[in-house]
């Protein structure tokens, strides 16, 4: 495991594969933040969090406007549990990727993302968690 990801306890780990909604929080380019509700998927061994959305939204073109320093966080709560995954985050639209964020979020969420035609990709690869009570 890379000394930058995370290390996740069994129970964090459960807790990620919940079918749960996050919270999505990027920077506009003012410095301000933008919070938005997602679906996301978490991939431990890679450290890789995805989340599908259109090109056009306000998530991704924060992300894009941030460049490679672009860092975000997403927020999975339930009740007095929660964790936060941060990150650096890039916009993809490469069909791989993409094809690999539709097949997960599928297996997650027990059917497959909206299918718009310009539906994108956030890839972010987590290099801190927080939690609490999980």
């Amino acid at each position: 495991m890379s000394p930058d990801r995370p290390r996740l306890t069994a129970a964090a780990r459960d807790f990620l594969a919940l079918d749960r909604t996050a919270t999505l929080t990027t920077l506009r380019p003012d410095g301000t933040p933008h919070v938005a509700p997602v679906r996301f998927t978490y991939d431990a061994a890679t450290g890789l969090a995805r989340v599908t959305t259109r090109a056009a939204t306000r998530k991704a073109r924060n992300v894009s406007a941030g460049g490679p320093a672009a860092r975000v966080a997403l927020c999975q709560a339930d009740g007095f549990r929660w964790i936060t995954l941060e990150g650096r985050a890039s916009v993809t639209g490469d069909p791989v990727r993409l094809a690999e964020a539709v097949r997960r979020y599928t297996a997650r969420y027990g059917a497959a993302p909206p299918d718009p035609p310009d539906l994108t990709v956030i890839e972010i690869t987590v290099d801190r968690l927080l939690s609490l009570n999980v």
